[in-house]
């Protein structure tokens, strides 16, 4: 059976979490030596964050490796714990808030952050707390976008930059008489379908992970006009023309348009990039800077590049009035330390550590994925000419609603491409069935949205 977390009951369990561990932001027992730095002697922090499913190994060594240096430097050791999805990320937050115990710090995709911060649970950033991790002007401004309401309401500490691109190959490309990618849905679409031949796809896509699909969504529908939850009116708009567009389009891509991978039904990101990494498709959507690392190890190695996707909706060759050009979300990750933790300057000393300009740099040419620090941003974008588009996108990047709502929209909408897969299997999704599913999210991302704060 799913188990599936309600953001309006975390809401509500909120205060009865925080009555359990007080609503103060001091609750280190931690002490600070003569020289400033923090003494854990004898002490374990515990940081809950995602499992990294496309460098898994490399990742078991970063934990080795950010314990020994934490523990050289504070005394303390590091204890990672792992979420593999969406679902298992809120109900992780959910038990802790409950509990008024759990993990001292939450390494959260940013859209998650609201929901974090619906809670009540985690630290709102003084002054004093920014300077302990080296001060706000440490960050690269654009990646503090989704941290709180606010400037000076926030809760997230930008740990990694993760803007959304796709990748194509260019002798695909070349060999099809095609300058660059399309930047109208539609026009993707044909020029995948001219890449579509024998074994080779015009697209890899995921439609099995439990990230992926809803970006799709989301980011057609904001091209259209349509927000999806409008938080002036505290109304759901998920049941609409423009979603439902964003949904036909996604999936015709495999059952109309026939230009994706049959098996591509059960792939998750990880199979997506190894399919275009061996040369098998021309289109990757939706990818990261982090897939340069794997790419840069194929046989793909120097016959890529990166392109910010389509940023005109399906059925239209310019932006609506109403539309925004959404190239990608705010997108990366964030940092946030429980109220419930005993050991708060341990826990802003090891933020500290990792976002410092030479842990951010050694991250980044491991992973892939962009640093937050202002300083290694500048060195790693230098000379890296594969990284442009990607820059580019950030600058296009839209942040989703901050809202507690937007963590049960989110799983809603991957909701309804989860529930469409037998259908999908069978040749395709149904108007009729389609629009049940979408009345059914609208349903589930409304009650969320009237009870939140």
């Amino acid at each position: 059976m799913r188990s599936r977390l309600a953001l309006g009951a975390v809401a509500a369990l909120a205060a009865a979490g925080l009555a359990l561990t007080g609503c103060s932001g001091s609750g280190s027992t931690s002490t600070a030596s003569a020289g400033g730095k923090v003494d854990g002697a004898g002490k374990t922090l515990d940081v809950m964050i995602a499992a990294n499913t496309l460098y898994p190994t490399q990742q078991q060594k970063w934990f080795q490796d950010v314990s020994a240096q934490f523990q050289k430097e504070t005394g303390a050791t590091v204890k990672f714990e792992t979420f593999a999805s969406a679902n298992d990320e809120l109900t992780k937050i959910q038990t802790s808030v409950l509990s008024g115990q759990g993990p001292d710090i939450y390494d959260l995709g940013t859209t998650f952050t609201p929901t974090a911060y619906s809670t009540g649970a985690f630290v709102k950033l003084t002054a004093a707390d920014w300077a302990k991790i080296g001060g706000r002007d440490r960050f690269v401004p654009a990646t503090l976008g989704i941290s709180g309401p606010s400037q000076s309401d926030q809760v997230g500490i930008p740990f990694l930059s993760r803007p959304f691109v796709m990748a194509y190959n260019k002798d695909l490309l070349k060999a099809a008489g095609i300058d660059k990618p399309a930047d109208t849905w539609d026009g993707l679409a044909a020029q995948a379908k001219k890449l579509t031949s024998g074994d080779v796809h015009g697209m890899a896509i995921a439609y099995a992970d439990s990230f992926d699909p809803w970006k799709f969504v989301w980011a057609m529908s904001m091209q259209q006009g349509n927000t999806l939850l409008d938080l002036k009116t505290k109304k759901a708009t998920i049941d609409d023309d423009a979603v439902k567009k964003a949904y036909q389009t996604y999936f015709g891509w495999l059952t109309k348009d026939k230009v994706v991978d049959p098996a591509a039904i059960g792939w998750k990101n990880a199979q997506a990039v190894a399919a275009f990494a061996s040369g098998k498709a021309a289109f990757l959507p939706m990818v990261s800077s982090s897939s340069q690392v794997s790419l840069d190890a194929s046989a793909m190695a120097g016959k890529y590049a990166y392109a910010v996707m389509p940023t005109i909706p399906p059925g239209a060759s310019k932006l609506p009035s109403d539309g925004k050009a959404a190239a990608t979300i705010i997108s990366g990750d964030n940092m946030v330390v429980a109220k419930y933790s005993k050991n708060q300057d341990l826990a802003f000393a090891l933020i500290k550590m990792l976002t410092s300009e030479d842990n951010q740099i050694a991250y980044t040419k491991t992973f892939g994925d962009l640093p937050t620090n202002a300083a290694a941003a500048k060195k790693i974008e230098d000379g890296n000419e594969l990284l442009g588009p990607i820059l580019d996108a950030g600058t296009k990047a839209y942040g989703t609603p901050f809202s507690g709502a937007w963590g049960d929209t989110q799983l809603a909408l991957v909701n309804v491409v989860v529930q469409s897969i037998p259908a999908l299997s069978s040749g395709g999704v149904s108007s009729s069935d389609l629009e049940a599913r979408l009345k059914t999210a609208q349903a589930t991302a409304q009650a969320s949205l009237s009870k939140a704060k």
